[in-house]
């Protein structure tokens, strides 16, 4: 797994290097890009962006994140257009891309839930339905308490709720089955605790768990590391530990990870880009190409930055295999969840 990149001040000796070397990767990826454009295919029409959540959602503003730097840098000389599906669980947005097969002019930003939809029977449609373009990024999740608890490790946890599953009440936002539980659940297997005991407290929204677990209705919660590491810094959560496979750098670096702890946890809430089923090999390098581009770009570097987002990126070929290696975990925890469709 690719690790959390580290973005600290280079000396001037470095950062001329660095110039140096983006520079390169800089005009690589110009030359890539251009022999993609010669191979065949390239947009011919606007292209559209589809998000299965409506406006103002997360993935809705990572996508116009897309469409503006695809935009502005002219990676795509035709207009880019977001275009909002919400509804049935990325339902909606499937179907919309299903009757568009081999058109290159429509990518998907899914998400995990289109997984986690299929694990547990609530879609026919899984990944392998489409064509995987690429992974953009991943976020590690994290189990937060407030700062005068007495869990202050997982080893804290996992004996008390050896003692009695139901002794430590749960946060998790949006769903049974979503990100945040997974998380739980992943983490409580390695304790060897069944999850299906556990005392979870669903909430509609994520940013209602926040406040649940900040104002001391339940004694633990699940969420990512850029909201529990802004809420820690504001002195009013404390991280017990995060997903990673190793401890992160800069002012994340006093984060212990669970494998330190002794449970063998890593997992990232990862995201991807689809395109419709039955693209060519010339639609798929074109973007391939357009995505390393997009990647390179500061405006991009500064939100992987600021979300604390691992920056993983992987093309068309890279994605299949990953996201195959994904799906195999999701479905794991489902499974001890009790909530996998058999």
């Amino acid at each position: 797994m690719a690790t959390f990149m580290d973005w600290g001040i280079l000396s001037a000796r470095k950062s001329s290097a660095w110039s140096a070397r983006a520079a390169v990767v800089a005009l690589a990826g110009a030359v890539t890009f251009s022999h993609a454009q010669q191979s065949g295919w390239r947009p011919e029409r606007p292209v559209e962006i589809v998000v299965p959540s409506a406006a103002g959602a997360a993935t809705d503003g990572t996508a116009r994140l897309i469409q503006r730097i695809l935009q502005n840098t002219r990676i795509v000389d035709v207009p880019v257009v977001v275009v909002n599906k919400p509804g049935g669980g990325q339902t909606l947005a499937m179907n919309y891309l299903d009757q568009r097969a081999g058109d290159g002019h429509y990518l998907l930003n899914s998400t995990m839930s289109l997984m986690t939809n299929h694990i547990q029977g609530r879609s026919k449609v899984n990944y392998t339905d489409y064509t995987p373009l690429a992974i953009l990024f991943s976020e590690y999740m994290t189990l937060v308490v407030r700062p005068d608890s007495p869990l202050k490790t997982g080893r804290d946890i996992e004996e008390r709720l050896k003692k009695d599953p139901n002794s430590v009440s749960i946060a998790v936002g949006i769903a049974v089955g979503g990100t945040n539980h997974l998380t739980v659940a992943l983490v409580t297997k390695a304790m060897g605790i069944d999850v299906k005991k556990l005392k979870t407290v669903v909430f509609q929204a994520n940013a209602h768990a926040l406040t649940a677990i900040m104002g001391g209705h339940v004694d633990l919660s699940s969420m990512s590391l850029a909201t529990a590491w802004n809420a820690t810094q504001q002195g009013k959560l404390r991280i017990i530990a995060i997903t990673s496979d190793r401890r992160l750098g800069g002012a994340l670096a006093d984060i212990p990870t669970w494998k330190e702890q002794g449970f063998d946890v890593v997992f990232t809430n990862t995201r991807f880009i689809l395109g419709p089923k039955g693209m060519s090999p010339a639609q798929t390098a074109y973007w391939d190409a357009a995505f390393e581009r997009l990647v390179e770009n500061e405006e991009w570097k500064n939100e992987v930055r600021k979300n604390d987002w691992v920056l993983d990126y992987l093309g068309s070929r890279q994605s299949s295999q990953r996201l195959a290696g994904i799906y195999k975990q999701l479905k794991g925890a489902l499974v001890d969840a009790g909530l996998a469709k058999e």
